[in-house]
């Protein structure tokens, strides 16, 4: 019977691996002049507003895979498609390796990338998957009851003097990327998010299922640490922001799908308007060790799901990532995504403020700091699905504890651009001057962070730059206490599309809007490092 039962194991694992997992890319976007004439339809006005706020235009990543592109590889008999990406213009695939390779023969198809690499590399050495590897999915946190309150993970950002000036995160959105969300829909701890309908949306991508109040319980207590409520037990560090709550995450096995599920969702969140993305997950091993990651890899440009990150940023969001909880393993370091360019990565700490030991450590592999910063991960505070107050330790509370106090900073500073954002974050940790593998830049101050911005702001309040009449007809004029020399003017119509760009100086302060339509258009006036932005009428 045991030679049997491992005849049968050899051959499961057998039919597993022969099955190849690939990206493949596509050489174009023929549609994509149809995208940039009408791009309302594809993203939402908040989408788009954020972009204009950040000055970011939109490029050919923002453009839809082509349909006809999708049709004829879903139609390829032995091909399997299981996720996609406009921003690399990219599918995700399954199948043998001969009949992944043929895609290469279709005129649209630029490359294909196995996610074993060793098929897109003859030099590499090749990894023999000799068994199944299951992967420990339990994300390292434990958990014991403890009915203490959360003062202390948000008092250690001074996230409180914030909270105190009514700066609880309201008006921003974040979107949690995780395992699952049970019990959000029923637990008491969350009724003041669902009470004030602050819960937008969400979808199961593992599943394809609209249903996003299953899976695994971990992302149910990541979105406590933030959205959480229950009077003089839990108070999360963004109460009053919405929240979008996506699985992406297979509780059940770890295969390189899940790092598309990621940048799909990415990509919707972007598509929404979201303003912060929250990950509570991070990749180094699979099912398969053919797909492993070495440290090597950890440079930021070398996962599909960190140069995902980095896309998600350009866009406009904060990305917040949590740093991983291996500081104990033999692989100690970070885990991708949190080694992305742009991520802000999130160490653990005590209640102490002291490095916790499981916490994973920098640098990258190309010598950048990591983690970033870092907040309470051992013993955070946070709500079971059942709605009790529990207490769990990991990297997967610490980076949410943090995403929501960014929101809470956000919000009041509302004309920050992402990247300002996070580099604020980062110059008010304990030790920007002296930053360590295991801290990272170190503990950050929020309340700081918000000072020395409102510091910068009020030194150059003496630059403001002043539109009149407003609304107008045909010229506005602009005047301003310094120096209007080597400034632009950029005018957006409300679906995000430029329609007036110009140079302006102290002898040209007039402004031709007699071609523009009768509404309300965005403007951005930029004078070296100062910049406004703002509405003006067209009558």
């Amino acid at each position: 019977m045991k030679r049997i039962i491992l005849i049968f194991v050899l051959l499961f694992s057998c039919s597993i691996f022969s099955q190849e997992d690939a990206w493949v890319y596509f050489n174009a976007k023929p549609n994509a002049q149809t995208f940039f004439d009408n791009p309302i339809t594809e993203l939402s006005q908040r989408s788009l507003d954020r972009r204009i706020a950040q000055n970011i235009p939109l490029d050919i990543k923002d453009v839809p895979i082509f349909q006809s592109y999708i049709d004829q590889i879903m139609a390829t008999n032995g091909i399997v498609v299981l996720a996609k990406s406009k921003w690399f213009n990219a599918l995700h695939v399954q199948g043998a390796e001969e009949t992944i390779r043929a895609l290469t023969t279709l005129s649209f198809v630029e490359r294909v990338d196995f996610a074993n690499r060793t098929l897109n590399n003859p030099n590499r050495t090749a990894v023999v998957p000799k068994k199944i590897k299951k992967v420990n999915k339990t994300f390292e946190t434990e958990v014991v009851f403890n009915y203490g309150n959360s003062a202390n993970q948000i008092q250690m950002l001074n996230g409180h003097l914030l909270h105190q000036q009514n700066y609880t995160g309201a008006g921003k959105i974040i979107a949690v990327m995780d395992g699952g969300f049970p019990g959000v829909n029923t637990a008491n701890t969350f009724s003041r998010l669902r009470d004030n309908n602050q819960i937008l949306g969400g979808y199961d991508y593992v599943n394809r299922n609209p249903n996003f109040y299953t899976g695994i319980s971990h992302g149910t207590l990541v979105l406590s640490t933030m959205g959480g409520f229950k009077d003089n037990q839990l108070v999360g560090t963004a109460p009053d922001a919405s929240y979008y709550l996506f699985i992406t995450e297979d509780g059940t096995n770890e295969w390189p799908l899940e790092l598309s599920l990621w940048v799909e969702a990415a990509e919707e969140a972007d598509r929404l308007g979201v303003d912060i993305i929250t990950t509570s997950l991070g990749y180094t091993e699979f099912d398969n060790p053919a797909y492993n990651f070495t440290y090597e890899d950890m440079n930021g440009t070398s996962t599909f799901i960190s140069k995902g990150l980095d896309i998600a940023f350009s866009r406009g969001m904060v990305c917040v990532n949590s740093a991983g909880n291996s500081g104990n393993d033999p692989w100690f370091y970070i885990s991708a995504p949190a080694d992305a360019i742009n991520a802000l990565a999130i160490g653990a700490v005590n209640a102490a403020g002291n490095y916790a030991s499981f916490s994973s450590q920098g640098p990258s592999f190309d010598g950048r700091v990591k983690p970033d910063v870092v907040a309470q991960g051992q013993q955070s505070v946070l709500s079971s699905t059942t709605g009790n107050i529990t207490t769990a330790s990991g990297t997967s509370f610490s980076g949410p504890i943090t995403a929501g106090m960014v929101a809470c900073l956000w919000q009041a500073l509302p004309n920050k651009t992402n990247t300002e954002i996070i580099q604020l974050v980062k110059e008010s940790a304990s030790i920007y001057n002296n930053p360590t593998s295991e801290l990272g830049y170190g503990i950050p101050d929020f309340d700081l962070a918000l000072n020395n911005a409102l510091l910068a702001i009020n030194n150059q309040s003496q630059d403001k730059f002043l539109f009149y009449p407003n609304p107008a007809s045909d010229f506005i004029s602009i005047s301003t206490t310094s120096n209007l020399q080597s400034s632009t003017l950029m005018i957006w119509n409300p679906i995000g599309q430029i329609v007036l760009s110009e140079k302006l100086s102290n002898e040209n302060t007039r402004v031709d809007i007699s071609s523009l339509k009768s509404g309300v258009y965005l403007y951005k006036i930029t004078n070296g490092a100062i910049t406004q932005s703002g509405k003006i009428g067209k009558k």
